[in-house]
């Protein structure tokens, strides 16, 4: 091996490292930023003796970041790419039968695990940067360490700069730990909080500026996505000197231009770059000394509910917030300007959510239905997926065809594992391929799958022709790998079969398929989620869409993507996924139960149409929720009955069991338990009788009970005069009774119930039957307040009797007594 140009801090513990992969087939690497580790392990290790010709593979979380070593290590070497070290990543592969070293993206390496998981020539799997914790790296460490009980003589050795190295050590049998302190220069910390009034595209440019005055060399920029970039790209043009170069760094740039913003700035000249999270770790940018951190990042969020992934902006971690600070100290003394308040940093989470706990776990069920996992439990990850997002996953697949009713592969789904894609489209270029149309959906695929291909119309179509008339050397690479995609699939036999876009993608996204629903533009998926776009856009004319990509919240998404599909098409594609049944439900505004013969997909309504209500049991209980809904109070009691449950409820009230609670709003609350069996062939409310309702009394009120209800609590008082008058036991104040008080004449005690106990409220009329008192104090009453009333009513009601001495007098139901 050529000998490196200068030291590095990790060449002190290569000899340690060497000797530890000679001893273990495990071991984990800590080494700070700046060490070497990423170009410096897998040169060394070329000489080890326990390779025995094998190939080394180095996993990097990032395309840029594999081509960047495997170019390093290259000139490390005096040769070229390819040689000695290559590099395989998606759109790009540079090895030949002399590579020792392959430097791959996570990805990839999972393919080609699942292609030979006994890594046949392989001698150790590196995976570097693990703190990044991606999906496909997790994936990758848990089927090496599976590949590694076949494999006695393959090493595994993870890789790191910050790292919980004891917990990783155990998951890789108390594996040795190794570290490096690494050599990192001073960096000073400058805190530059952003102000609400300000736009952070503005503040980022005024803080550049101000770097560029007060400090020298190249700046790097940490900014949360391609738009907030462009944005800042634009301001910066107009202010910055002829002397400095203002480079864009982010995942959707070609390799050429990805290099250019990675190279040292020509002598002479400053460069500013302007970076996402991709310049976080391991990748060495020349030249800069001074790094601006926005404290954001734009990451994944994966909804199981939706099965839907939006891109959300947050705050960075605490580690994040490290490895960008310490881009400024990797060559020289360096300075870093956080764009934020100097107490915030302690608020910030202290790492970053492991993608498996965050992330859709499509591709990664699909992977081990492959290697014959149904169970991730079986599997040695360093967090085991969370049981929602398994659980949508798996459901996915099976909605694809991919895996049976236990969750094992299918032939179709072991057809989908061949693919390097997400089981959706994989799917979807498969099923095409039946009918020679594979092609095109791997065009479409590639469209879907690499952001910004085709620009950003909403309309897929719009997007797929001006991704096939453009000859951008991005654009090519992608066409080439839609080839060979297609090439996977082969061709269908026969004559090629007609299929739109939005047939193509159905097969892709099954559960993203959309029905108009309301006003134009507005739409309802087959999971019931709510999406739009602009009513004015030519895609609401349609009445049903496929999405494949939504942003916003489950009640209101907008839709980003989409393409149009006919009625025809969705019986076609979706034959063995439509159901038809006969639906129940209850209608408030003609208080009924209605039943509808509909054909659907989830909530998606293909067909409806109004049908018999055949099933009486499940239309008793769609009725009684009904009638829950709207309160027990909407069925139609008799008086008599509404009186009796007034009772009942009162004496439930002040003496509890058994006495039942018979209020409406006990009643209410499970309406299902004590009517649904009265309800055998109803389904109107309309058609419940009171003779019905005297059933369910019944039932919830025993005879022995009702039996001593009218000693307890009479339904009417008997007044002096013979009237029976009706007793109020519903009176929000106390049981209660409306009378006349001439009929109360000669009433010397007060009525009551409950042997006495209870007195009666005595709401006092007039001879029109106005309210004149309210007293639960007859005698007190006649003693009392009588002669202002009397004096009132004699007044009013000059032809009625209204005594001195009421206690005494005959009571009256007359406008005089007889005789006088």
């Amino acid at each position: 091996m050529t000998k490196a140009p200068s030291p590095l801090p990790i060449d002190a513990v290569l000899p340690q490292l060497q000797e530890t992969l000679r001893e273990s087939a495990f071991a984990v690497l800590v080494a700070a930023p700046g060490a070497g580790k990423t170009t410096r392990v897998p040169l060394h290790l070329l000489s080890a003796n326990w390779r025995a010709g094998g190939r080394i593979i180095m996993l990097e979380p990032r395309r840029i970041a594999a081509r960047a070593a495997a170019h390093f290590m290259a000139r490390t070497l005096g040769e070229e790419v390819g040689e000695t070290v290559g590099y395989r990543v998606r759109l790009d592969t540079r090895v030949s039968a002399r590579t020792q070293i392959e430097v791959v993206t996570e990805g990839v390496f999972t393919r080609m695990i699942l292609d030979d998981p006994e890594l046949t020539g392989v001698a150790a799997v590196i995976f570097d940067e693990f703190h990044e914790r991606s999906l496909d790296g997790d994936l990758g460490l848990a089927l090496a360490l599976d590949s590694a009980v076949l494999r006695d003589d393959l090493r595994i050795l993870i890789m790191s700069a910050t790292l919980d190295a004891t917990r990783m050590s155990k998951l890789l049998s108390d594996a040795p730990l190794i570290e490096s302190e690494g050599r990192a220069f001073p960096v000073e910390t400058r805190y530059v909080p952003m102000r609400p009034d300000v736009r952070m595209e503005d503040h980022v440019v005024s803080t550049v500026m101000k770097a560029l005055r007060e400090e020298h060399g190249s700046i790097l920029v940490f900014l949360p996505g391609e738009a907030e970039i462009r944005r800042v790209a634009e301001r910066l043009m107009g202010q910055v000197a002829d002397t400095t170069d203002i480079a864009p760094l982010y995942g959707r740039l070609t390799p050429k231009e990805q290099d250019r913003a990675i190279a040292p700035a020509r002598a002479g000249r400053r460069k500013v770059v302007l970076a996402t999270t991709i310049a976080q770790t391991s990748l060495t940018i020349e030249g800069i000394r001074v790094v601006i951190d926005s404290g954001l990042a734009r990451v994944p969020v994966y909804e199981p509910a939706t099965a839907l992934t939006r891109l959300e902006t947050r705050r960075i971690s605490q580690a994040a917030a490290t490895q960008r600070q310490g881009r400024a100290g990797r060559t020289e003394d360096g300075v870093c300007y956080r764009l934020w308040a100097r107490g915030q940093t302690a608020a910030l989470p202290a790492f970053d959510t492991p993608e498996i706990l965050a992330a859709d776990l499509a591709p990664l069920a699909l992977s081990l239905a492959s290697w014959g996992v149904t169970d991730p439990a079986q599997m040695q990850f360093v967090d085991q997926p969370p049981a929602p997002a398994w659980a949508e996953a798996t459901a996915l697949l099976s909605s694809l065809d991919a895996t049976d009713g236990s969750g094992q592969i299918t032939d179709e789904g072991r057809a989908l594992a061949a693919f390097p894609l997400h089981p959706r489209l994989a799917h979807m270029i498969h099923r095409a391929g039946t009918g020679s149309n594979a092609q095109q959906a791997a065009e479409l695929a590639a469209l879907v799958s690499e952001h910004g291909l085709g620009g950003d119309a909403i309309d897929l179509e719009e997007r797929l022709h001006r991704f096939l008339n453009d000859g951008s050397p991005r654009t090519k690479d992608a066409k080439a790998l839609a080839r060979r995609w297609a090439k996977l699939a082969g061709c269908g036999q026969g004559p090629r079969e007609t299929m739109s876009i939005g047939q193509m993608l159905a097969n892709a996204y099954p559960d993203r398929l959309a029905q108009a629903a309301g006003s134009r533009g507005r739409y309802r998926l087959v999971n019931g989620r709510a999406a739009s776009l602009p009513e004015t856009h030519a895609l609401a004319k349609h009445k049903y869409l496929v999405v494949t990509d939504i942003t916003g919240q489950a009640a209101n998404g907008r839709i980003r993507a989409a393409a149009p599909i006919d009625i025809q098409e969705i019986e076609e594609t979706f034959a063995g996924h439509i159901t038809e049944e006969t639906r129940l439900e209850f209608d408030a505004g003609s208080r009924s139960v209605r039943a509808r013969r509909v054909r659907a997909i989830g909530q998606v309504i293909l067909a409806d149409a109004t049908a018999r209500v055949e099933d009486t049991e499940a239309a008793a209980d769609i009725l009684c929720q009904g009638i829950q809904d709207l309160g027990a109070g909407a069925l139609p009691w008799s008086k008599g009955q509404q009186a009796l449950r007034a009772r009942v409820t009162y004496l439930h009230e002040k003496l509890g069991a058994p006495w039942p609670d018979l209020s409406d709003k006990a009643l209410g609350e499970d309406v299902a338990s004590w009517l649904a069996p009265y309800l055998s062939g109803v389904t109107a409310i309309s058609k419940i009788t009171p003779d019905m309702l005297e059933g369910t009394l019944s039932a919830l009120l025993p005879w022995e009970l009702r039996s001593q209800i009218d000693t307890l609590l009479p339904s009417h008082f008997q007044a002096p005069t013979g009237s029976r008058i009706p007793i109020n036991y519903a009176h929000e104040t106390a049981p209660a009774i409306e009378v006349r008080v001439q009929e109360l004449f000669g009433l010397t005690t007060h009525p009551a119930i409950m042997g006495g106990k209870v007195p009666l409220l005595l709401i006092l009329l007039s001879p029109a039957h106005r309210p004149i008192q309210m007293t639960q104090d007859l005698p007190g009453f006649w003693q009392g307040s009588w002669a202002a009333v009397a004096k009132d009513m004699k007044g009013r009601y000059p032809r009625h009797f209204w005594p001195d001495d009421p206690a005494g007098a005959e009571a009256t139901a007359r406008a005089k007594p007889r005789g006088t």
